[in-house]
């Protein structure tokens, strides 16, 4: 008998060390994680606003510490890793991998590739076949936008020597808008919206309209997957929750990222809210979080014909659903 209550005793405290732990967490112990952001503070990172404002970070134990400086590179920081997750695009994780970064894709924030080209409407650019002869402005041979810019001219048998390619830099709005450039590649939650509210008159290519490609997403290590599995759960559950907040409710995401993007309540409200409705437009789905697997297929294949990497990435290493609430 006394055995049998040593025995429940133990599990008695076992239990308590749990709960101790948990009422720890609840009590405002959080684990700060630096997440690399990829770019500025701006409406569209507003389910991460969203998430953290509502304390949906905060119920699993984690507190955000955004990194929006440039040099930072995640996919490095979180291959060695420095740095549990990152947010970047599902190309950059399959370019990390082929240079043996031990990267995965853990949440597809995006669910379509954000990228357009933008065209003078004089030009009569009216599929990606018509890009055929032109010049092209872009920030660089790299990045989204230049993904993107081949998928466009691969979707319709454009090989990418029959256009050419001009490295402006980020300067894609004033270059269309100064009549430096008449073709630009452009994030479509961005600058289009940008230029029409300048009154300019554009035709539009969109990349998700001619080709299926990983976009956006939550990006962890293999060791964290492996090591802390639980934080990747946590990490996945409340960011879902943010942005099926956002998704359900722009207006009050939009009150939120006030506090979060110092000069937002100095921009034009109306543009603004259109930027985040169209990003809407691409993080939406029936399972948020969910990658597709021919979507992966297909970059994949991209960047085997762009010679970015020498021959395909083990896909069943480099992306997880497992994670997903």
């Amino acid at each position: 008998m006394k055995k049998v209550v040593l025995l429940m005793l133990g599990l008695a405290l076992s239990l308590m060390a749990c709960t101790s732990s948990q009422s720890a967490n609840e009590a405002g112990e959080l684990r700060t994680i630096k997440l690399p952001m990829g770019y500025i503070p701006n409406i569209q990172y507003a389910p991460f606003y969203v998430a953290v404002d509502k304390g949906y970070f905060a119920e699993e134990g984690i507190q955000i510490e955004f990194d929006y400086s440039f040099e930072t590179d995640g996919m490095k920081l979180v291959g060695a890793g420095e740095l549990p997750f990152a947010v970047a695009s599902g190309e950059q994780v399959l370019l990390a991998r082929s240079q043996g970064l031990p990267v995965v894709y853990t949440f597809a924030w995006y669910q379509q590739f954000p990228i357009s080209v933008v065209a003078k409407p004089e030009l009569n650019i009216n599929e990606p076949a018509d890009l055929r002869g032109k010049k092209i402005g872009l920030p660089g041979l790299f990045g989204a936008n230049y993904i993107g810019a081949e998928a466009l001219l691969f979707s319709a048998g454009v090989d990418p020597s029959e256009v050419t390619f001009d490295a402006i830099g980020f300067n894609q709005v004033e270059s269309f808008a100064t009549g430096t450039s008449d073709i630009v590649v452009v994030y479509t939650a961005n600058e289009p919206i940008v230029l029409r509210a300048q009154g300019l008159e554009l035709t539009e290519l969109r990349v998700s309209d001619h080709a299926q490609l990983i976009a956006n997403g939550i990006v962890a290590s293999e060791m964290v997957i492996a090591d802390e599995p639980e934080l990747v759960s946590d990490m996945a559950r409340a960011f879902s929750r943010g942005l099926a907040d956002t998704i359900a409710n722009p207006d009050e995401a939009y009150e939120i990222s006030l506090k979060f993007v110092e000069n937002l309540k100095d921009q034009d409200k109306a543009v603004q809210m259109q930027v985040l409705n169209t990003s809407i437009e691409f993080w939406t789905a029936d399972r948020l979080g969910f990658s597709d697997s021919q979507a992966w297929e297909n970059m994949n294949d991209l960047l085997v014909k762009m010679a970015l990497i020498p021959e395909p990435i083990d896909l069943s290493k480099a992306f997880t659903n497992e994670f997903i609430p």
